[in-house]
């Protein structure tokens, strides 16, 4: 049975979209691994997540060599040498990173102390979208795990038939070589007991 005609519309419900979004990213990524590794070519792929998460692949060398590469040929403006964006001032990034932390820890508290603190609905916004990336996360993992014991059953049910098979053909190979002939004795009930049993 082969599977339907997939819709190429927006998935809806947010974590099938998370886990479509995980398996064919890592079949993408896949597939350029190959055509590069078959072909000897040199790929350079970029996927920006929903959430904006940064997920590249440079076959050869690096990402910005590729870019270098690419500007040159198209004769399109090269890259500097020094990145444009200016790195984040270190106290501020700390600031920051710190207030991020206060704020998971609120959530913590809330969630498992019954609400004693209070949060503000930024922070509550925060935390919300935490947690529904840590969900798709276990979600996607989950199915993952999932798929594999699937297959791994499959798998081993495919090995059971197997051996089933060839235990049935040895029977029926043996039941056509044996030769059940009757023996007369005097005996009203004789016992007969086969040399190889003991």
């Amino acid at each position: 049975m082969g599977r339907g005609r997939v819709q190429m519309k927006r998935i809806e419900n947010p974590v099938q979209r998370q886990v479509t979004f995980c398996k064919r990213r890592a079949g993408l990524l896949k597939k350029a691994k190959e055509l590069s590794v078959l072909c000897d070519a040199e790929i350079g792929v970029f996927i920006f997540s929903a959430h904006g998460k940064l997920y590249e692949l440079a076959t050869k060398g690096t990402m910005q060599e590729l870019i270098e590469r690419y500007g040159k040929y198209t004769g399109g403006p090269q890259l500097p040498d020094e990145p444009m964006v200016e790195p984040m001032d270190a106290k501020k990034e700390i600031g920051m990173l710190k207030q991020e932390i206060e704020i998971l820890q609120k959530g913590l508290s809330y969630m498992f102390g019954g609400g004693c603190e209070y949060m503000s609905l930024d922070e509550l916004l925060v935390l919300e979208k935490h947690l529904e990336i840590r969900i798709n996360q276990i979600r996607s993992t989950k199915v993952d795990i999932m798929l594999q014991e699937i297959q791994m059953l499959r798998d081993k049910e495919g090995i059971m038939k197997a051996a089933n098979k060839c235990l049935l053909e040895t029977i029926e190979e043996n039941i056509s070589n044996t030769d059940f002939t009757t023996m007369t004795t005097n005996m009203l009930h004789p016992l007969t007991i086969a040399n190889n049993i003991f």
